[in-house]
């Protein structure tokens, strides 16, 4: 990333403190609304070197960032797709332990921080929520009815937001069903989700926010204690790991690791896909003509424009990648955006072609921590597409709309998509 950006990012960082918007806040954060384009300077960076060593001495020291990064006078980010994939194979070298001094302090410990036999033990037990036969009931049962009827909720009326009243919304409702949250508390789920892991910017509002989320999940997890449904609750509360049933706090900390992982990563996913739809009107066209193309579409709108940037690791010995040394205990930062738009593996990377030949992209990550939830976001993007698709004949970007744009430096994704279609009366 280029110092310009890294500033705005900073200057977005300490005007998002005071924002009240739990969601706005976090969005200014991660410079929505202030970074447009970082890819014109990672480009540069990776130009010129696959790994760079980034000065850390104006950094703000606030009392709640990592120690490891508080300590750090440096911090490596990795920018070529070979660099990056060599680290996130290498868990022995570059541990995921990194997030244990950060979001484990509001999640709890979790898979996110897990290495080894651990990671595994605890990977296997979650996965049951997220094989292919799981996958599909959640389709047929949870994902398609609740997309169609929010998507039904503006078909009639010829225009939406399809960020607003679609892909913001939708994933969460997703999640927290396949939870077994009451519907009722949907919406104080989101706004904690999004709270927990804005810990970076208000620590004790990310504290509050896990010690209320744990009082959301309480009374469902001593529920399906006694009577376990068809949810995902229900797994946890009967697992066993060695013999030995999960406690409360291990339970509460896997949801509390979901809880933004499936709503925040997925909204954003999309709705980049969308808007790279919605802004190639002939490939639009073919994927809408052809469905047979939304896999590959699913695909191109990953790689082109990964929902989250950046992942981070420690080093647990000294190292050398890309011909640059590392030593241990240092921070690096791996830019899964850099690496997806690494023209080595990718001609003309920066261009949105649903056409292109596929390879395979990391915006899941790649290695032991692979995303768990791939499957499920790719099955919700498509039964996303689909129903936009049977409903709304003709859509297309409002030609009024003004300056629509993907947005952000950590996170991304387009903070509007205001669109037009030829409104259909449900049959």
């Amino acid at each position: 990333m280029l110092q310009k950006d890294v500033s705005a990012l900073r200057a977005a960082y300490e005007s998002a403190r005071d924002e009240s918007d739990s969601f706005e806040r976090f969005n200014r954060a991660q410079g929505m609304g202030s970074i447009r384009d970082p890819y014109p300077g990672i480009a540069l960076l990776r130009a010129a070197a696959p790994v760079h060593r980034i000065d850390l001495g104006a950094a703000p020291r606030d009392a709640h960032v990592p120690p490891s990064l508080r300590a750090a006078r440096w911090i490596y980010t990795v920018v070529t797709y070979d660099a990056v994939e060599e680290v996130l194979r290498d868990a022995a070298r570059f541990s995921s332990a990194f997030y244990a001094e950060s979001m484990g302090a509001v999640m709890g410990h979790t898979i996110l921080e897990m290495d080894g036999q651990e990671h595994v033990r605890h990977r296997a037990l979650l996965s049951r929520a997220f094989t292919r036969r799981a996958v599909e009931r959640w389709e047929r049962e949870l994902v398609r009815p609740t997309i169609e009827a929010y998507v039904g909720a503006f078909a009639e009326s010829g225009q939406a937001d399809l960020v607003r009243q679609l892909t913001f919304p939708f994933p969460v409702r997703v999640i927290a069903g396949m939870m077994g949250l009451p519907r009722e508390t949907h919406a104080e789920f989101h706004r904690l989700a999004v709270e927990l892991i804005s810990v970076s910017i208000d620590w004790e509002c990310g504290i509050r926010a896990s010690r209320a989320l744990r009082e959301l999940f309480a009374p469902v997890v001593a529920a399906r204690r006694r009577a376990p449904q068809d949810d995902l609750i229900s797994v946890l509360a009967h697992a066993q790991i060695g013999g030995t049933r999960l406690r409360d706090e291990e339970i509460y900390a896997f949801l509390c690791l979901l809880a933004p992982a499936g709503a925040e990563t997925t909204y954003r996913s999309s709705s980049n896909l969308l808007y790279g739809l919605l802004t190639h009107p002939d490939q639009l066209d073919a994927v809408r003509r052809d469905r047979r193309l939304i896999p590959q579409a699913i695909e191109e709108g990953l790689r082109w424009e990964c929902p989250l940037l950046g992942i981070m690791r420690l080093a647990t010995c000294d190292a050398e990648i890309g011909g640059v040394p590392i030593p241990k205990g240092s921070v690096v930062s791996l830019n899964l955006g850099a690496a997806n738009r690494d023209p080595a593996r990718w001609p003309d990377p920066d261009r949105f072609d649903v056409f292109r030949a596929q390879r395979p992209h990391i915006a899941f990550a790649i290695g032991t921590h692979v995303c768990l939830g791939m499957h499920l976001a790719r099955m919700e993007t498509r039964v996303l597409l689909e129903t936009l698709f049977d409903r709304l004949p003709n859509l297309h970007l409002d030609p009024d709309a003004r300056d629509v744009h993907v947005t952000g430096l950590i996170f991304r994704s387009p903070q509007s998509l205001p669109v037009r279609f030829d409104g259909v009366p449900q049959a």
